[in-house]
């Protein structure tokens, strides 16, 4: 009897290695996880290295501006100069080993989930580090020393409760008055991070969807669109409690710790702060016969900073 045409699936062409397809699947699995499960990926400056352990992101000052009277010597002016310098953090993976007896016996296809996990878990780390770091830059003094220059800002509610829908929309007002007055670009990147409880008390509140007042949103849509320039976004990686030290994940040098115990949402502009990348997004699979299964790997390596604190604005519970 003559052996079986095999029709390899993973082949290219039918030809080469027969997983090689199988991991491209796998690696689209991650990337498309990862990408629904971050919010804040194209809401702050990213640049990417090929090589090295930091990057540094210059800081200038304001131009002076002087009267001339003729016939006087034009000498020039100073601007003041400042850097930044973002560190790599250590790699982060996210791992996860199948051994063929338990997917022979399952009865759906197992990695199509893991990979989704494994995305969806790199997703919410990046944005629960990045989240943080903005609430830690609106708590920071301001990097050139000028007088028309500026550091971050807390916003206090005045009250110990969680605020109101009307009580957010005051201090979104507030807060993008504050943005106004430090020169913060208006450019439409202005965006205000809630979580689902202050954004659905938003959703509710009549100074939003009141039309009449330029309310933008709908209470059938449970959705807020923009309240004061700001456009809203939910999200349940803001922090909340103390994070100390010691519970921030190893190599990151806890450079996203703080207490956040009062923390309800977070104003941002894109320049606050800003992303180094290493490695990007990527995925490995690898069939371990010494163990009978498959071990996946979905990692990347990059690290995060603050840039300009005067772009971003904290909301807080309390009186400060």
């Amino acid at each position: 009897m003559a052996d079986a045409i095999v029709s390899r699936l993973g082949q290219v062409n039918g030809a080469g290695d027969t997983d090689a397809l199988f991991l491209k699947v796998f690696s689209g699995e991650v990337l498309t996880s990862f990408e629904q499960n971050t919010v804040m990926m194209d809401k702050h400056q990213v640049r990417t290295i090929t090589n090295g352990k930091s990057a540094s992101f210059p800081v200038l000052g304001r131009a002076e501006a002087e009267y001339h009277t003729p016939g006087a010597q034009i000498t020039g002016g100073k601007l003041k100069h400042a850097e930044r310098v973002i560190s790599i953090d250590d790699l982060l993976i996210s791992p996860q080993f199948i051994a063929n007896i338990d997917e022979a016996k399952n009865h759906y296809d197992v990695r199509s989930v893991y990979s989704g996990e494994m995305g969806r878990k790199l997703g919410q780390t990046l944005d629960k580090h990045l989240l943080q770091l903005g609430c830690l830059a609106a708590r920071e003094a301001k990097t050139i020393d000028d007088a028309d220059q500026f550091g971050g800002t807390e916003i206090y509610t005045g009250a110990a409760t969680v605020p109101s829908g009307d009580d957010l929309a005051d201090m979104a007002f507030d807060a993008a008055q504050i943005f106004d007055e430090k020169d913060v670009a208006d450019d439409d990147q202005r965006y205000l991070f809630v979580r689902p409880q202050e954004f659905y008390a938003m959703a509710r509140s009549t100074k939003i969807l009141n039309r009449d007042w330029g309310g933008e949103g709908s209470y059938a849509g449970g959705n807020v669109i923009r309240v004061a320039g700001l456009t809203i976004v939910k999200t349940n990686n803001l922090p909340s409690g103390n994070i100390a030290s010691g519970t921030v994940a190893a190599g990151t040098n806890a450079k996203y710790a703080g207490d956040f115990t009062s923390t309800v949402g977070l104003m941002m502009h894109p320049s606050a702060i800003g992303t180094v990348k290493l490695l990007d997004l990527g995925m490995e699979s690898e069939y371990q016969i010494s163990r009978q299964g498959t071990l996946m790997v979905a990692k990347y390596a990059l690290g995060s900073g603050i840039l300009r604190p005067e772009s971003a604005i904290e909301l807080k519970t309390g009186t400060g």
